[in-house]
C-alpha cells in the first residue's frame, strides 16, 4: 500500500465530501502523533513539533508552507519558542477530508527532513 504521504490531494471544490468517522478513525492510525480535535463545532487534525531551537520551527514553518502552497491547501500553523502547532481541515466542507490526512502525513515527513543532521 502506498504511503498516505505519497497520494494525490484532490482540488478543494464544494463538492468534496467529508470522510466518514468509520474512514477517519481508519485514516488516523497511519498518523500516531496527529489528534482530531473539534474547535468551532468543526474537526480538524492537530498535532504540536517540538524543537529546541527556534530556527528549526521557522525551517518546519517556512517547510509546512511551501507544501501546502503546493496544492493551494492551507493549514493553520502556529510557530511559537518551542513547537510549532498545524491545523488541517477542509475549509469548504468545514470538517475533514482526506486531503487532510495526507498533507498531515507530508507535515511529518517534513519534519523528520528539517530534524535530520
Amino acid at each position: 500500500m502506498a504511503l498516505l504521504a505519497d497520494e494525490q490531494v484532490t482540488a478543494g471544490r464544494k463538492d468534496l465530501s467529508a470522510v466518514s468517522a468509520v474512514e477517519s478513525e481508519e485514516l488516523i492510525k497511519s498518523l500516531p502523533d496527529w489528534a482530531i480535535v473539534k474547535e468551532d463545532d468543526v474537526d480538524k487534525l492537530k498535532r504540536e513539533y517540538r524543537f529546541n531551537d527556534y530556527l528549526t520551527l521557522l525551517a518546519l514553518t517556512k517547510k509546512i508552507g511551501n507544501i501546502a502552497e503546493q496544492v493551494n491547501h492551507h493549514p493553520v500553523i502556529i510557530t511559537e519558542w518551542g513547537k510549532v502547532t498545524v491545523l488541517w481541515w477542509t475549509h469548504t466542507i468545514a470538517g475533514l477530508h482526506r486531503n487532510d490526512f495526507i498533507m498531515a502525513a507530508r507535515c511529518d515527513r517534513a519534519a523528520m527532513l528539517v530534524s535530520a543532521p
